[in-house]
């Protein structure tokens, strides 16, 4: 049993199901397209939101080595990802690289860990994207009717219809089409990053630089009381977390974190890439240089701009511009998160289904769901099923204490896809590797440490639901998964012991 759990799909049997007509999708994203996705997603609320936070409470101006620390801990794992997408061209992230290195177990575990990190980060953006629209049209004298508006905070029953009707509109375009989608994230990225460029170039001009003094505030450690995994960390490394100081950086940098999820949604799209060999690294490593450099830039703006403990959490970019007489920015800084949250939420979207379709087309989900349109070649299916379910849930939920969650699954993935890649090495030499990640295993094992820090860093309660979800899906994969396996099927009749075609497979 032990060894069907592990049992690895090779590298080559998945590059051939996507050559299946009815389950393979169509070839159409270029390096550009890859990066301007990867650009597209991770620059949302975290540029406008999260700098403020963690320079008042956390790190001051020393916030901008907080956003490298993240930056380079990211790269790291950009790195692994590299090279298993460019090896391994096939729709599913993680959960594919999992399963040609790992295991069929292993890669059940991660893809459920993805299906809950994409879906939890599509509602949360989606319901914030509300949020902002809603403030633009007060800001307009329009108000949304009682019941229909954002639900964060609210006790009361309600519906956030904005947040619902995003979904289902972002569901559309993706059921036409990856080109269509790769345009419409193309202009509304060339808008958002405008939007940053101006925060950037204006809020120079406005720096003072006692603002900078000290630029690394005076240590302050945490209290127990104020940080569940404070003893944890203790125990481990000798030290607990710490509000400013050296230290301090470290612990900021476990929340900037959060503006630099979604880089990895680009290895999803993998199988629908022109050349994947080529432009697979180009992409994920371009779109997280961009947005490393983007944010260490904007940090240093907004800090010398207002003094770290005056910066406001909720808005510090605008509240900046408010502080320093220049109001109108606080306008155009609002329009830019507004209209950039429109592409995280869709790309968060792609990656989903993305994965799901690899895993219905692998028989560990329905395969019902592993069929491409006709006509558009998308998969259609899981796009509109979890497109509808993603609308419900950001409609209804608001979403705030289960937003870490997203947070802990990409970790975790980062973990898995770097072991993966030491193990993949050992057991398949002979693969062609148009990208080879550098000093093996170096750089997987470093990788592996900056995440599992990262992730002790989030709260307790967040690794309670994170193991509960868990839990749920061992249940799932026991229930169906295992014993609708198309490699354990597969493997059944090459031995002799199944004499007909696994039932569902000519679905």
């Amino acid at each position: 049993m032990s060894s069907s759990l592990f049992r690895t799909k090779r590298v080559e049997q998945s590059i051939l199901d996507t050559e299946e007509p009815e389950h393979a999708l169509k070839k159409s994203l270029s390096a550009l397209d890859l990066t301007v996705f990867g650009v597209g997603v991770i620059i949302g609320t975290g540029i406008f939101v999260l700098t403020g936070t963690v320079a008042k409470n956390n790190a001051g101006p020393a916030v901008a080595l907080a956003f490298v620390a993240a930056g380079v801990a990211c790269a790291l794992a950009a790195l692994c990802y590299a090279e298993f997408a460019s090896t391994v061209p096939v729709a599913g992230s993680a959960y594919t690289f999992s399963y040609a290195s790992l295991g069929e177990l292993p890669a059940w575990i991660i893809g459920w860990d993805l299906v809950l990190e994409f879906a939890l980060g599509t509602a949360v953006v989606a319901v914030g994207w509300s949020g902002y629209i809603q403030s633009l049209m007060d800001n307009a004298g329009w108000e949304m009717p009682a019941g229909l508006g954002s639900r964060e905070g609210a006790d009361a029953f309600g519906f956030d219809i904005l947040a619902a009707v995003l979904v289902l509109v972002l569901t559309a375009v993706l059921v036409v089409g990856m080109k269509l989608s790769a345009r419409i994230t193309s202009l509304v990225v060339a808008i958002k990053v405008t939007v940053v460029l101006v925060v950037i170039i204006a809020g120079a001009f406005l720096i003072e630089g006692d603002n900078y003094d000290p630029f690394i505030p005076k240590q302050v450690p945490v209290e127990a009381g104020e940080s569940l995994q404070a003893p944890l960390i203790q125990l481990m490394f000798g030290w607990a977390p710490s509000n400013f100081g050296v230290m301090g950086i470290f612990t900021a940098a476990s929340v900037v974190f959060f503006a630099f999820i979604g880089f990895d949604v680009v290895a999803t799209a993998a199988e629908e890439t022109k050349n994947p060999q080529r432009d697979m690294p180009r992409g994920i490593l371009g779109s997280l240089l961009i947005c490393t450099t983007l944010y260490v830039a904007v940090s240093i703006v907004v800090t010398g701009m207002q003094h770290y403990s005056r910066l406001s959490v909720d808005a510090p970019l605008a509240d900046a511009f408010k502080a320093t007489g220049h109001p109108w920015y606080a306008g155009f800084i609002s329009f830019g998160a507004a209209v950039g949250l429109t592409t995280v939420c869709m790309i968060l979207l792609l990656g989903q289904t993305r994965v799901f379709f690899a895993m219905s087309r692998d028989g560990l989900l329905p395969r019902f769901f592993s069929h491409v349109h006709p006509k558009f070649k998308t998969p259609h299916r899981p796009t509109i099923l979890l497109g509808v379910v993603i609308a419900i849930l950001a409609g209804f939920t608001p979403l705030t204490e289960l937003a870490a969650l997203v947070n802990i699954g990409t970790l975790f993935a980062f973990v898995v896809v770097a072991i993966g890649v030491i193990i993949l090495r050992r057991t398949r030499p002979d693969l062609h590797r148009s990208f080879r990640t550098p000093w093996v295993p170096v750089i997987p094992i470093l990788s592996v440490c900056a995440s599992l820090w990262l992730m002790i860093n989030l709260p307790a309660e967040t690794w309670v639901r994170f193991a509960i979800w868990m839990a749920a899906g061992f249940f799932v994969y026991f229930l169906y998964g295992r014993s609708h396996s198309r490699l354990g099927r597969h493997a059944e009749t090459t031995v002799g012991e199944v004499t007909k075609p696994p039932k569902g497979d000519t679905a």
